[in-house]
């Protein structure tokens, strides 16, 4: 049975004229400060600031469903213009019994990008010059469908992101278990079909929790049948100690694969985290090892350090 396609049939042929009401309005956000220094680079220690506002708005039809509506304004993030200051945006329709459907038109996730974020934080991610890892494609114009719940602690997502680069569609989904006390299991994959050529994107996730300790392990592999020479594997793994409620410690590692290369680059992150009346306090230090795939030491390429201190504020 494709149950999948019944919920969205269902959720469709439901979406008729209607009316809203009992609506409201809010806006968040949050803003940081930081520096940062990493080796091998001009610029030496710099500072980093992070603003971003999102509106928010929802309503209930009269036919029991409830549509929201959330817009982003995050100055120098958009991913069309690379300067304005709109980000992502979008509209969620659900109700109970059909499920939630999201429609971003832009910023979205796949299902299985949603969970691939690697369990050390993607590491990989702090401006160390590593090439992204690879997911099925979403983003603009894309849709994402949670499903009703079909069982007690089990989470099914899909989603369809159609008319890409290269009028390619992606299409993925994803499973999240968390029925045993401390512990989540997720499994994700997708593919995204381009004229001439095929990626697929597998993400298996798991974490548990006992204590004040958290184990977590993670692995991403992405595929290309029209260039096997980039296929890539993302493992990592992290350790965090709740040392209060307020404060925390974690040591990760990523490390990535690619087919073609015999060098793996391997980042490993330390931070500390304190919490107090909306403000976040974070210090992080970074190694890594291969960048570029590379032992030879060069300016852009080998060994590499990097720190971070940043203050963030929620509103």
């Amino acid at each position: 049975m494709n149950i999948k396609k019944i919920g969205l049939t269902a959720l469709a042929g439901s979406l008729v004229v209607t009316s809203a009401y009992a609506g409201s309005m809010s806006v968040s956000g949050g803003a940081s400060i930081g520096l940062k220094n990493t080796s091998k680079t001009a610029s030496g220690k710099s500072w980093t600031m992070g603003n971003q506002l999102t509106f928010s708005g929802s309503g209930e039809l009269d036919n029991g469903m409830n549509v929201s509506l959330s817009f982003v304004l995050d100055q120098g993030d958009d991913t069309v213009t690379s300067s304005g200051p709109f980000d992502s945006h979008s509209v969620t329709i659900s109700s109970d019994s059909l499920g939630t459907l999201k429609f971003s038109g832009e910023g979205g996730s796949s299902a299985q990008s949603a969970i691939d974020t690697t369990a050390a934080g993607d590491l990989w991610n702090n401006g160390q010059n590593i090439t992204a890892v690879r997911s099925a494609e979403a983003g603009n114009n894309s849709l994402f469908y949670t499903l009703p719940s079909i069982m007690d602690d089990l989470t099914v997502t899909a989603s369809m992101s159609p008319g890409g680069a290269g009028g390619s569609t992606a299409t993925s989904w994803a499973l999240t278990y968390a029925g045993v006390e401390g512990l989540s299991v997720s499994y994700g994959t997708g593919e995204t079909n381009t004229v001439g050529s095929e990626q697929d994107h597998d993400t298996f996730k798991a974490s548990y929790a006992i204590g004040s300790f958290t184990a977590a392990i993670s692995q991403t592999e992405s595929s290309y049948d029209a260039a096997a020479s980039i296929d890539e594997t993302v493992e990592s793994w992290q350790l965090a100690y709740t040392v209060s409620d307020d404060m925390s410690v974690t040591y990760g590692v990523d490390t990535i694969e690619t087919e073609a290369q015999s060098v793996d680059e391997e980042v490993t992150g330390v931070g500390i985290s304190y919490t107090t009346g909306g403000v976040t306090l974070s210090a992080n230090r970074y190694e890594t090892t291969g960048q570029g795939n590379s032992n030879t030491e060069t300016s852009t390429t080998g060994d590499q350090e990097r720190w971070a201190l940043s203050a963030s504020f929620a509103f």
